[in-house]
């Protein structure tokens, strides 16, 4: 019952027909019902992504070793924090686990967690932060030419991305240094903000956007793809139970996520 309940998307109702139950009986069914064991995965060299997704009102951070197809971890957690990033490094470690390279969604400051361990941010997660910023058609010459930089991140090098940002700086850095005044007062902000939001974005990350050209041998993605895959498939299994508590969808994906392989 707890398995058509998770994997066919049986809803309690369904269950009372399907098994000929009343809806009290199914309930205490699926409340004493056991998740699966964790399988035992060896400790290894792994290269993992780490990142965080909403349940609701839950978020749940998860590590996955995308080579493996394998879940190593993961935390319901209050907030987004480096403090969270670093329990679950140092649950991995704790294990066994030795991390040889993590791919990260691009989050001010969580790169740091990871000092000493090569680091890949996700080019569709950077390209999703230039889109936000500039939109898809930026009113300014500055934002457009940005924006044709971002969409070729992915065909292109650090090397030569960095060449890209410098010629562009030298063509608009004064333009996203300009400021406006309150009148009437000395405060000020930057008069073209997102676009030069957009540039520090690019430029701040650029150091981590091609990690996986530079280690070849440890099958770094380029993206958090593998993850974000898994997640979409949680959440579509999740679906058929929206109105459930916390605690109930809680039980149902720590099912879903020790299913190693998917």
């Amino acid at each position: 019952m707890w398995k058509d309940h998770v994997w066919k998307r049986q809803t309690v109702k369904d269950l009372t027909e399907t098994y000929g139950k009343s809806e009290k009986t199914v309930r205490n069914i699926l409340d004493r019902a056991e998740t699966r064991p964790s399988v035992y995965i060896p400790p290894q060299c792994v290269v993992c992504i780490f990142d965080v997704t909403h349940l609701g009102e839950d978020l749940l951070l998860t590590a996955r070793e995308p080579n493996l197809r394998a879940n190593l971890g993961w935390a319901w957690i209050p907030s987004e924090t480096k403090e969270h990033y670093a329990l679950l490094k140092l649950n991995l470690e704790s294990r066994g686990f030795k991390l040889m390279a993590v791919v990260l969604d691009g989050r001010t400051g969580i790169p740091r967690v990871f000092e000493g361990i090569p680091v890949q941010i996700c080019q569709f997660h950077q390209l999703q932060t230039i889109r936000r910023k500039l939109t898809l058609r930026p009113e300014t010459e500055a934002g457009q030419t940005l924006l044709s930089i971002g969409f070729s991140i992915s065909k292109s090098t650090e090397a030569i991305l960095a060449g890209e940002l410098l010629e562009w700086f030298k063509k608009y850095g004064r333009f996203i240094n300009e400021r406006k005044y309150t009148e009437g007062t000395k405060r000020w902000r930057y008069t073209h903000r997102r676009v030069r939001s957009a540039y520090n974005s690019l430029k701040r990350n650029l150091p981590f956007l091609y990690t996986y050209q530079k280690y070849p041998e440890l099958k770094i993605p380029n993206t958090t793809n593998s993850l974000d895959g898994y997640w979409s498939r949680l959440k579509n299994l999740l679906s058929a139970h929206r109105g459930k508590s916390s605690e109930h969808k809680r039980k149902i994906a720590t099912e879903i996520l020790r299913k190693q392989t998917a």
